[in-house]
């Protein structure tokens, strides 16, 4: 028992003189106060350059510590944040365009039910909207990793203690007269994006845009290159695009006029073009490309040489002209076959006499 006594006074005064030096050690450090660290860190001092300061009270090292170790770990983070940001900005935005430009239920705001079509299979791929996708969410997706960089280079800079004010200023008057120089640029680009979300028209389609009329054979962001029934190459800034009559989307309509005499029995005429029609379009031409029956709508138009009967075929698109041109000539044939006559000028002469 004496021994355990010793043993444990002896252990109590070692533990004791330990403590009471370690106390008196940091009683001897300079406390450093919150004045101190700022004129040493600044005003707006980092973790690292703080902590070092408080703990050694070195000045020097304090900021070699905190440039060597604590500004480039914390603009590493910054920049690993804004990289984070834009792939998941740029992983949401594809998802997004690809469900807006692929989605079968919907043409131009209406459902495919309402104008009488049925949905296209989603395990047949369309070329068409897989590249109005790609290039919808490449511009998006490039629009937003700019914004996200920017933003975190700004803060990175900032961290790295550049005085981004005459940065900033000066960009902003390099915007404003890049933004007055540009301003019919930036228009084609604008409508250019809304053209190809809304899917106005695309590769191949035969469009009206006012002057140019024509197969379209490219599409960027600025103009749409569309080539004439002539050869002419039409290069249209999307700007400048006022409206847009696309005779390819969805579906057309072969519209067939045929001009008769005036003693031609209609409802015997009638009958004839039905027949016609439903010959040509059970032909397999033709067939692939025929969506409803056939119609005769009946008199267009009273002329001054003879009545115009209209029938109107509903195809698919593009099919149209094809279509129109074997009616016109099967309707010819089969017309003098019958004896239905075709008109031809008539003009009724007054010859007045003075006596």
């Amino acid at each position: 028992m004496p021994r355990i006594r010793e043993s444990l006074i002896r252990e109590l005064d070692v533990s004791t003189v330990g403590s009471v030096a370690i106390h008196t050690f940091a009683l001897a450090l300079p406390r450093q106060t919150s004045d101190e660290v700022a004129d040493v860190c600044g005003d707006d001092p980092t973790w690292m350059c703080r902590e070092v300061y408080e703990a050694t009270g070195n000045e020097w090292l304090a900021k070699l510590a905190d440039w060597l170790i604590g500004r480039p770990l914390t603009i590493a983070m910054i920049l690993l944040v804004g990289w984070l940001v834009a792939r998941i900005a740029r992983h949401y935005v594809r998802k997004w365009v690809q469900q807006l430009a692929t989605s079968d239920r919907m043409i131009a705001g209406r459902s495919l039910e309402a104008i009488g079509l049925e949905a296209l299979d989603d395990d047949e791929p369309d070329p068409r909207r897989e590249a109005r996708a790609t290039s919808i969410s490449t511009v998006l997706s490039s629009t937003v990793s700019v914004l996200v960089w920017s933003i975190a280079i700004m803060i990175a800079l900032s961290e790295a203690g550049i005085n981004l004010a005459p940065l900033i200023a000066g960009a902003g008057i390099a915007g404003v007269a890049l933004g007055f120089g540009a301003q019919s640029l930036v228009k084609d680009c604008i409508a250019g994006i809304f053209m190809l979300i809304e899917d106005q028209y695309g590769l191949g389609d035969n469009v009206d845009l006012g002057e140019a009329t024509g197969i379209v054979e490219r599409i960027t962001l600025r103009v749409t290159v569309v080539r004439g029934g002539d050869g002419t190459l039409w290069h249209v800034p999307n700007g400048e695009v006022q409206r847009v009559g696309n005779r390819s989307q969805v579906w057309s309509m072969a519209v067939v006029d045929i001009d008769v005499a005036y003693d031609t029995d209609l409802a015997r005429a009638r009958e004839v073009m039905l027949g016609v029609a439903g010959e040509v379009c059970s032909a397999p031409l033709c067939s692939d490309d025929v969506l409803d029956d056939p119609e005769v709508l009946g008199v267009e138009v009273l002329g001054p040489d003879g009545i115009t009967l209209r029938m109107n075929v509903k195809t698919s698109p593009g099919a149209q002209w094809r279509l129109q041109r074997e009616l016109r000539e099967q309707l010819k044939d089969r017309f003098e076959t019958e004896g239905i006559d075709m008109p031809f000028p008539q003009r009724t002469v007054w010859v007045r006499s003075e006596t």
